[in-house]
């Protein structure tokens, strides 16, 4: 039986796994985190669960509706909101949005998502096991495969490639993510402007604001608040370090009169891609696999569409 290992538990490595299982192929994926989930990430803090990474997710594409349409019927994920507003100026005016793309929450996190997939699908991930290098034939850590796949950013992918790997370590050379710092902050009420989430315009620290509460659909008074990346760049060592700051700029842009009961920032290293790839997935010669966010717009939908596309393409090629 054919055998392949995946590298990575976010939502493109779990959706390749999972197009890989459909056909019978056996595929162990293998993921550096302690959860599964990659940047979809969630955190209990408080006795709750507060999305830490990825914030929402918008569906076009028949194929990924499917997968939603069965994930709000089972009450796993919600419809949240049409409207984003817009904080602009020094003023910190807030402007409501225009109706835009319909989007997507999940009431447990944007984690229990992936780790959804990754149940009904019978995928085996094993976490806390990072592969350490992928060499030709192929060879995961030395063991022969039928098949690789790195489904992470680029600058984390070249570290695992083999110095023979010249296509495949060509293509994700040298290719810029940006970083992010994630505040995640409790009060003890609502004390700000009613609003779902907001993309803040002309500020030097804060970049997008959710209202997790509103989000999650249960109303708790806790906003997450995403670095812009040039203040996220050199505090990236000491991410906690940079709360206060996050803390004021926030309260500043939705004028909140009081400090929050708990804070917690998170560090996101390559929270985006700054340059994506134009084809939604690589797959060479050597049955080696580069699939995620970067590769097409980066979004949640398009990186389960990599992954899935990913799947089936060394499906074909195995076959």
């Amino acid at each position: 039986m054919a055998k392949v290992v995946v590298a990575g538990g976010g939502i493109a490595g779990i959706a390749c796994a999972s197009a890989l299982r459909a056909e019978g192929i056996a595929v162990h994926v293998r993921d550096r985190g302690r959860v599964i989930g990659g940047r979809m990430a969630s955190r209990w803090i408080d006795g709750r669960i507060v999305d830490s990474g990825a914030s929402y997710f918008t569906v076009s594409s028949p194929q990924f509706a499917e997968v939603v349409a069965d994930w709000t019927a089972r009450g796993m994920a919600r419809p949240w909101t049409r409207r984003m507003a817009v904080i602009k100026g020094p003023e910190a005016v807030l402007i409501p949005g225009e109706p835009g793309p319909l989007r997507y929450a999940a009431p447990r996190g944007l984690r229990s998502l992936v780790a959804d997939l990754a149940s009904r699908a019978g995928v085996s991930v094993t976490q806390s096991a990072p592969i350490a290098r992928i060499a030709p034939g192929p060879l995961v850590d030395g063991e022969p495969v039928d098949a690789a796949v790195l489904a992470m950013p680029d600058p984390q992918a070249i570290r695992h490639l083999d110095e023979s790997l010249g296509a495949e370590r060509a293509l994700v050379a040298g290719r810029p993510w940006a970083p992010a710092l994630a505040l995640l902050a409790g009060w003890q009420h609502r004390c700000w402007a009613p609003l779902d989430g907001a993309f803040v315009h002309d500020d030097d620290t804060i970049a997008w604001i959710a209202d997790d509460g509103r989000r999650r659909g249960d109303n708790a008074p806790v906003l997450v608040a995403h670095s812009t990346a040039d203040f996220a760049r050199p505090r990236l060592a000491e991410p906690s370090a940079a709360g206060p700051g996050l803390v004021a700029a926030l309260r500043r842009l939705l004028a909140i009169p009081e400090p929050p009961r708990w804070v917690y920032v998170q560090r996101w290293t390559f929270a985006r891609p700054e340059r994506p790839h134009a084809r939604r997935y690589f797959l060479s010669d050597n049955h080696i696999g580069l699939t995620g966010d970067g590769w097409g717009e980066p979004k949640i939908e398009n990186a389960w569409l990599s992954g899935t596309a990913l799947g089936r393409a060394i499906v074909a090629r195995l076959r």
